[in-house]
C-alpha cells in the first residue's frame, strides 16, 4: 500500500493482553501495547501505526472516570495532523460500555474502533492478532468516517449504542440484538450495509453526578434504592421487568428519592425494547412515572446510567423536576 494512513493504537489491558501463568493458574496481565502490534502480521502494510499505552488491567477494572480521560486523550489524538482513526484494544467485559462512553463524548467525524479478545495472548489459537488487523484496517477506511465509536470482533463490526456480549466464554459472544451488526471487515475491503442513526453527543468539562444501578428483583424491597439515595446518588438506573415494572412495594421508595431530588429512571432488563407506561397497576412505569420517576429508552442499564451520568454532569439543572421530561427525552434517543 502507499500513502499510508496514520492509526493510533491505544491499549488499555484485557484478555487479549494476558497469558496463562502456572504460578497462579489463571490468565494475567503480561503483554505490552508494542507486543501486541508486533504480534499482528502486516499489520504495518494497513497503516502507519502508533501504540500508545492507556493502562494495562482487566476490564473490570475499568471505571467511568477512566473511561472519561480515554476519551480525553483520543480525542486530543484525532487533532493530530495526519491521523485517520483510532483503535482501542479492551477487554470483553466492559468493552460495551467503554464504546458507548466514548461514543457519546466523540464528536469528530475520525472513526474509533474498540476489539478485544476471547482467547489469551498465549493460548493455542488467539483471536487478538486478527481482530487488531481488522480493527486497525477498518479505522484507516474512508467508509468508517462518520460512524462514531464502533466494536469489532471476529470481522463483524457493531454500533457502540447497541453492541452487548452475550456468552460468557464463546469467541462469537458480541452481537447487536435485534438490529444486527453495521458492517464487516473482509479480504479486500471494509463493508458497511448501515450507519448508527441517532448518534447525540455531549460535552462535559468532567464527570460530576454518580449515578447507581438498582437491578429489580422479585420480592425486592426499597432498601437498595434507600442506600443509593444515603450514598449521594445523584441519579439512579432502576432496572425493571419487562416493560420496566416491578414490585409495588418499592414505590414509596422511588417517591422518597425523586422528591430529594435523586434522577429515578427506569430501564427494563430485557436486550431488546424500550420500558414504558402501558401498564397502570402497581409497581407499573405509569406507577412509577406518578412518583416522580422517568424512563430510559433502548439502552442497556449499564449505557443508561454512563448516558444519564453524563448528562446530569454537563446540565446539573436537567435533574430538576421541571426539566425530567426533557431529560426522558433525551435518554429515550
Amino acid at each position: 500500500m502507499t500513502d499510508k494512513k496514520k492509526v493510533i493504537v491505544f491499549t488499555t489491558g484485557g484478555t487479549i493482553a494476558m497469558k496463562f501463568d502456572p504460578k497462579v493458574n489463571g490468565l494475567v496481565p503480561a503483554v505490552s501495547g508494542a507486543d501486541l502490534a508486533a504480534a499482528v502480521p502486516g499489520l504495518d502494510k494497513l497503516a502507519d501505526v502508533e501504540v500508545r499505552e492507556f493502562s494495562n488491567h482487566a476490564s473490570c477494572a475499568m471505571t467511568p472516570q477512566k473511561m472519561f480521560q480515554l476519551s480525553q486523550m483520543i480525542e486530543e489524538a484525532l487533532k493530530e495532523e495526519g491521523v485517520a482513526g483510532a483503535v482501542v484494544t479492551h477487554g470483553t467485559d466492559t468493552v460495551e460500555e467503554t464504546a458507548y462512553m466514548l461514543d457519546i463524548l466523540h464528536k469528530s467525524e475520525k472513526p474509533i474502533v474498540l476489539t478485544a479478545a476471547m482467547r489469551g495472548a498465549g493460548d493455542t489459537s488467539p483471536d487478538g492478532p486478527a481482530n487488531i488487523y481488522c480493527a486497525v484496517k477498518t479505522a484507516a477506511s474512508e467508509e468508517a468516517k462518520g460512524k462514531g465509536v464502533m466494536v469489532l470482533l471476529n470481522e463483524i463490526i457493531h454500533a457502540a449504542g447497541q453492541v452487548r456480549k452475550t456468552h460468557s466464554a464463546n469467541p462469537d459472544t458480541f452481537a447487536s440484538p435485534w438490529w444486527g451488526p453495521i458492517g464487516y471487515c473482509d479480504v479486500d475491503r471494509v463493508v458497511f450495509r448501515r450507519a448508527p442513526l441517532d448518534r447525540h453527543t455531549y460535552s462535559p468539562k468532567e464527570l460530576t453526578a454518580r449515578v447507581d444501578i438498582v437491578t429489580g428483583q422479585t420480592g425486592i424491597g426499597r432498601d437498595y434504592i434507600d442506600f443509593a439515595v444515603a450514598q449521594g446518588c445523584k441519579g439512579i438506573v432502576l432496572e425493571g421487568f419487562g416493560r420496566g415494572n416491578l414490585p409495588a412495594i418499592v414505590e414509596p421508595a422511588i417517591k422518597d428519592a425523586t422528591d430529594k431530588g435523586v434522577v429515578v429512571v427506569i430501564t427494563t432488563r430485557t436486550p431488546g425494547g424500550r420500558p414504558y407506561q402501558v401498564y397502570a397497576y402497581p409497581g407499573s412505569v405509569t406507577d412509577s412515572r406518578n412518583n416522580g420517576a422517568i424512563h430510559g429508552g433502548e439502552f442497556s442499564s449499564a449505557k443508561t446510567r454512563l448516558k444519564l451520568m453524563v448528562l446530569l454532569s454537563e446540565r446539573p439543572e436537567l435533574a430538576k423536576k421541571e426539566n425530567r421530561e426533557e431529560l426522558e427525552r433525551l435518554l429515550d434517543v
